[in-house]
């Protein structure tokens, strides 16, 4: 989030302010022309105002995965790392464990809403999804499913809401100031 934007406008209403976000497709067999899913993302979030700041895909490996989140947890012109693939329950399977294991903190109720939408949508096949959600460092790590139509639920029925500065009561967004503030604290 760009700190010198002026977040609300001289009549109180909030302005919109654009995130940067990059995504990541994780996928053995996908090329980069046939990244639908993460065609979706990027359509998504560019019509909603954002910037894509980057993009990438990477194979099923956890290292993989690893080294390309920290790149971009490193950037600061990074805010938001949105990724597709990787999510099911398969051997090679392993976003998940990826990012997991780089939170300083998780946010479980973004993969426990996902699924409840989502189990609206296909019923209980939404029990093999392992979505998840964190933040490391100041970002905000989103984990989705491999296909389209998951891409377009987790943006339509939460990201583009809570990446939205004017959403209310909350979101996301108005927390980039204080996501980091644990790392001034001075140790008791």
């Amino acid at each position: 989030m760009n700190q010198t934007t002026t977040p609300n406008s001289a009549s109180g209403e909030r302005r919109f302010i654009p995130c940067r976000i990059a995504v990541l497709t994780v996928s053995d067999t996908r090329s980069a022309a046939e990244d639908k899913s993460g065609q979706t993302l990027v359509d998504r979030l560019t019509e909603a105002g954002h910037e894509l700041a980057a993009r990438a895909l990477v194979k099923d490996e956890i290292a993989d995965i690893q080294a390309q989140l920290v790149a971009w947890i490193d950037d600061p012109a990074i805010d938001v790392v949105l990724s597709t693939g990787g999510t099911g329950v398969t051997g090679r399977d392993v976003t998940p464990e990826a990012f997991e294991a780089i939170y300083e903190k998780a946010i479980p109720g973004f993969g426990e809403l996902f699924r409840m939408l989502s189990f609206q949508k296909i019923g209980t096949s939404t029990i093999q999804s392992r979505a998840t959600a964190g933040v490391t460092r100041g970002t905000y790590l989103f984990a989705l499913p491999g296909s389209p139509g998951a891409c377009r639920d987790a943006w339509d029925l939460i990201l583009k809401d809570q990446l939205d500065y004017r959403h209310k009561p909350c979101n996301f967004v108005e927390l980039f100031p204080r996501l980091r503030e644990h790392e001034r604290r001075k140790p008791s």
